[in-house]
């Protein structure tokens, strides 16, 4: 180890009339742990929630979904078995959806009623996956044994709890797109039987989706033979923008893909806005232990002015002064930064493991806050910190250098 190493680590002890900097050294050090702690928890934070929400969304629609720039699609069958040729899709589904009200009782809620077919819709989303009570198959006529022969339709746990109607009761839907009649357009109802309750974690597919078989669907919405999309399900999600153009180059007009990214992509850019805007504010956090640091130092120099100026008539070099300080400045922040690391992973894996930090799912879309800890953002921020910690040495060992030891030594 070098002497200057020596005499930095030795300047960091603490002695009693140096204690009020000591004080000031340990400030230094906890601003550095926890400004390096709060940007690990908020940027894990903010890589949560895009990560859950992006499963929740994908859990609830697909990878990718075909439309028609003429509306619905006609003979929408050959378009299903030409996209299914493309070697990344997994499946591909119709659907036709429309808005509705339900009716349990008393209760009137608004939802939007989606007609899928339920083999084809298993393999495209992961709906199968999300069933609280009963079973998309359901759906199918007769599939559902009951004492009345109704329609099965499959609704959101919290869209349960709106209406008042579990597993196995009967809602009434009321659809705007009715008959046409002497007196104008009039709206069409019908009874359905809840064969399903589902749970996809996302508020607004929970409380305001519900699912019909697809022929049902087509039926109560008077649209025979027609759809409103294709979802469909690729090998990779991240190749989505490639297949949509295989797919539109495939089909030609009037039918256009749109991805996943694409048919959310304000929530996406308003999230990724925020993880910066908040990274911006907490590395203020950082600027301010480095300042702490600038003080810190010169209140040092300031303190071994005497020592200085021994070292420099001894033969030390501006250089070596300089290293002395600058080691001392970057000792702090490597130990600040090693204990925010610890402190802010801590939190992070209580977090994902015990869930501490609970919300409101109907306001927050999340029943806790959700994390996930990159260890690529721990390097970046860490190194973030040590990089700000020994810029902020460089304006003090320089004072240092600086110093004349004859001056110094004048009066002693």
């Amino acid at each position: 180890m070098s002497y200057e190493w020596m005499i930095a680590l030795r300047y960091l002890r603490a002695r009693r009339r140096q204690i009020f900097i000591s004080v000031i050294t340990l400030i230094s050090i906890l601003g550095v742990m926890v400004g390096v702690a709060a940007l690990i928890v908020v940027i894990s934070v903010m890589v949560g929630a895009q990560e859950d929400i992006k499963e929740k969304i994908l859990g609830a629609n697909s990878h990718l979904t075909v439309l028609s720039y003429q509306g619905r699609l006609e003979n929408y069958q050959d378009a299903v078995k030409k996209i299914e040729e493309i070697p990344e899709v997994v499946s591909a589904s119709p659907y036709i959806e429309s808005q509705v009200m339900l009716l349990s009782g008393a209760q009137v809620v608004g939802a939007v009623i989606r007609g899928v077919d339920p083999d084809s819709a298993l393999k495209a989303t992961t709906i199968g996956a999300q069933m609280l009570s009963g079973k998309l198959d359901y759906l199918k006529p007769g599939a559902f044994a009951g004492e009345e022969q109704l329609p099965g339709i499959a609704i959101g746990q919290d869209l349960s709890t709106l209406l008042g109607a579990g597993y196995g009761d009967v809602v009434s839907v009321i659809s705007p797109l009715g008959a046409l009649s002497p007196m104008g357009l009039a709206p069409s109802a019908r009874r359905f039987r809840i064969v399903a309750v589902f749970k996809f974690g996302f508020y607004e597919v929970d409380s305001g989706f519900v699912f019909i078989s697809l022929q049902e669907a087509q039926s109560f919405l008077h649209a025979p033979n027609q759809a409103d999309g294709i979802e469909v399900k690729l090998k990779d999600l991240y190749r989505a923008n490639l297949v949509a153009k295989e797919i539109e180059s495939k089909l030609g007009f009037p039918f256009w893909a749109r991805t996943w990214i694409e048919a959310h992509k304000p929530l996406f850019a308003a999230l990724k806005v925020e993880q910066m805007a908040f990274s911006i504010i907490l590395a203020l956090i950082l600027l301010v232990a480095g300042l702490n640091i600038i003080s810190t130092l010169v209140m040092m120099v300031m303190e071994k002015y005497r020592d200085i100026a021994i070292l420099k008539s001894m033969g030390a070099t501006d250089r070596s002064v300089m290293k002395i300080f600058m080691y001392q400045g970057l000792v702090i922040g490597i130990v600040g930064t090693i204990l925010g690391v610890i402190a802010g992973s801590l939190l992070c894996w209580l977090q994902i493991r015990y869930q501490i930090a609970r919300i409101n799912p109907e306001v927050y879309q999340f029943a806790a806050i959700p994390m996930k800890l990159e260890w690529q953002n721990v390097a970046w921020i860490s190194a973030f910190a040590i990089l700000t910690s020994f810029l902020s040495t460089i304006y003090p060992a320089r004072q240092a250098a600086k110093m004349n030891p004859a001056e110094s030594l004048r009066y002693e």
